[in-house]
């Protein structure tokens, strides 16, 4: 006999067309049409879409800090965010010149006071150069017959000067100077001692071919700089000497390449220039190296590849092939010592030297050079640089003598000159970063930092609003007339409109501020406030700050939250100190 499982009770099943859903108690029809041409008319029940169960437990304020966190923009081109955020514009009275607004020229700012700040530890000291030289010293450079078709001439309309100087006015700039000498001096009285004779021109510096000529403006740093290393009688011992300028540079781009800022005629370069020994050389190349990764890791970029550009291969070149060949072979040395991919790119080197170019992939996975490293042995000869070392013979060679009696000889050696660049051209840099950080900057180099939000009408709310960004866009010197200039400064807008929290909301996070603040009247007697900080980048590091400024404040937030996960902080409440102290900790450690 087989013993049958028992029967288990019947369960009625809720057929799947009937939604569990409340009936409104209205009939509907619809109809499709039949083969025959005749409508099949069903009627059936309207249903009434269940109210979803709530399951955000978070205050009004909280949930309003949520709007507009997942628009991001849609198109990265630099142009049309530089648009959006107001960063720079441009304009046909100046191709290819980019007009920087406020929010553009913070940006600039804040990338040269991050350099200024390293230069010390690499070695550089700032100089200021011209921007207009003669063409004389184009030809010496080498530029005027290499570059000339790059370069914007420019001519002079002064005529020749006058035979005679009046007293103590320059004619020739037109301006008041003061007399100088015997032969400027004033006369007496009326019946006193003559006055000497006016001098010649020329003991005033007014040749006569001061103002004839071609004129240039400079696309390269480099002759000045040349300039400055021969005005001064140096010894082996001050070398390597390390110049660094952000004067402006203007190179005759064709019209039709400009865009936006990646192709401009008008730039900035971090450009700096190292004249060294022979012997120095590598240590120095190798510097600079460290010196872009440590730079490239602050912004969150990558060296791609290093690619080692050599002599141009259509004769366009100045100098021996054998000190090409030589600068060549101190640059492969340097790169199989760097631990950086790298690969060669003949007969692209600079007309005066070898190059190393630093490449970067963008958000579009092109390919952008950036910083570049360049060997020169020619335009120290051209221009006659010289340094006082021992052993002349030894250290044109690069090697260090032991010899006492080679050491007791003393002669003239020429430096070998790098130029190098980190950033390369502010504006290329400027537009790959407007496109890596799509709108949401780190804070240190946001231009927008901070926002308060003022809540309601009440004017004791709106007048505490109005201080509170005094106290913030520079905190500790209230009140402090001058300024410290290494006080911390910040960017702080407020907004008082009569418009709805959540608005304001959606109107800041629209705007990419990092830090938006919501002041109420419930926050006058604590003077604290609720802070968002969604807005940074790498969430991970802000919560470890926020933890350490305010412990306890991020529990809800999992520790191990992934730093591409950036929209998990909460709003906080914090209390003035502890904002200024977040946004001093933060620009500090460049998040």
């Amino acid at each position: 006999m087989r013993l049958l499982r028992p029967l288990r009770p019947l369960q009625l099943l809720r057929p799947p067309s009937i939604p569990t859903q409340k009936h409104t108690g209205r009939l509907t029809h619809s109809s499709r049409p039949k083969p025959e041409g005749k409508q099949l008319v069903r009627y059936g029940s309207k249903w009434k879409q269940k109210t979803e169960p709530r399951t955000d437990r978070r205050s009004p304020l909280m949930q309003a800090l949520d709007v507009g966190k997942e628009e991001e923009p849609v198109n990265h081109d630099h142009r049309t965010l530089s648009t959006q955020f107001e960063l720079f514009t441009t304009h046909e009275s100046s191709p290819g010149s980019p007009l920087f607004h406020p929010n553009g020229a913070l940006i600039f700012q804040r990338l040269q006071s991050f350099l200024r700040a390293q230069y010390p530890a690499f070695g550089f000291r700032e100089v200021v150069t011209p921007t207009i030289y003669k063409d004389s010293l184009w030809k010496q450079s080498g530029h005027w017959d290499n570059y000339q078709d790059d370069m914007f001439s420019v001519s002079s309309r002064r005529k020749r000067p006058p035979a005679a100087v009046r007293e103590g006015v320059d004619v020739t700039l037109g301006t008041t100077q003061p007399t100088q000498g015997p032969a400027f001096t004033i006369s007496k009285a009326l019946g006193g001692e003559p006055t000497p004779s006016a001098p010649e021109p020329s003991a005033c510096n007014h040749n006569d071919d001061v103002d004839s000529g071609d004129y240039g403006l400079k696309p390269m740093n480099c002759p000045g700089h040349c300039l400055l290393f021969k005005s001064r009688k140096l010894s082996y011992r001050e070398l390597p000497v390390r110049y660094a300028d952000f004067s402006p540079l203007h190179r005759n781009e064709i019209s039709g390449s400009l865009s936006g800022l990646t192709r401009v005629r008008r730039f900035h370069q971090d450009d700096g220039h190292i004249f060294c020994r022979p012997s120095q050389v590598g240590q120095e190349i190798g510097k600079q190296l460290d010196f872009v990764d440590m730079v490239y890791n602050v912004f969150g970029m990558r060296v791609h590849k290093l690619v080692l550009s050599t002599r141009p291969l259509d004769g366009n070149f100045i100098g021996k092939a054998e000190d090409w060949d030589r600068a060549e072979e101190q640059l492969r040395t340097v790169l199989q010592n760097s631990g950086h991919e790298w690969e060669l790119n003949k007969g692209d080197g600079a007309f005066y030297g070898p190059k190393i170019d630093v490449i970067l992939l963008g958000n579009d996975a092109r390919q952008h050079q950036t910083a570049t490293i360049q060997l020169d042995f020619q335009l120290p000869q051209r221009f006659g640089l010289e340094y006082e070392a021992p052993a002349p013979e030894q250290e044109r060679l690069g090697l260090e003598s032991q010899d006492p009696a080679q050491l007791e000889q003393k002669g003239m050696v020429t430096p070998v000159m790098i130029h190098r660049a980190i950033l390369g051209s502010f504006e290329r840099f400027m537009a790959l970063l407007i496109e890596h950080y799509n709108g949401r900057w780190p804070f240190w180099l946001s231009p927008r930092q901070v926002i308060v939000l003022a809540v309601g009408d009440n004017p004791t709310v709106l007048k505490h609003v109005s201080t509170l960004q005094d106290d913030l866009r520079m905190p500790h010197e209230t009140g402090r007339l001058p300024r410290r200039m290494d006080a911390p400064r910040f960017q702080v807008d407020i907004d008082l409109r009569s418009e709805s929290l959540a608005k304001k909301v959606a109107s800041a996070k629209r705007r990419k501020y990092s830090i938006i603040c919501v002041y109420g009247e419930k926050d006058l007697k604590g003077n604290s406030m609720v802070v968002d900080l969604s807005g940074i980048p790498n969430q991970l590091a802000i919560w470890n700050i926020m933890e350490k400024i305010k412990p306890g404040s991020q529990a809800p937030v999992k520790k191990n939250v992934p730093t591409e996960m950036n929209r998990n902080i909460p709003g906080a409440r914090l209390e003035q100190p502890q904002l200024i102290r977040l946004m001093e900790t933060l620009t500090g450690r460049y998040l």
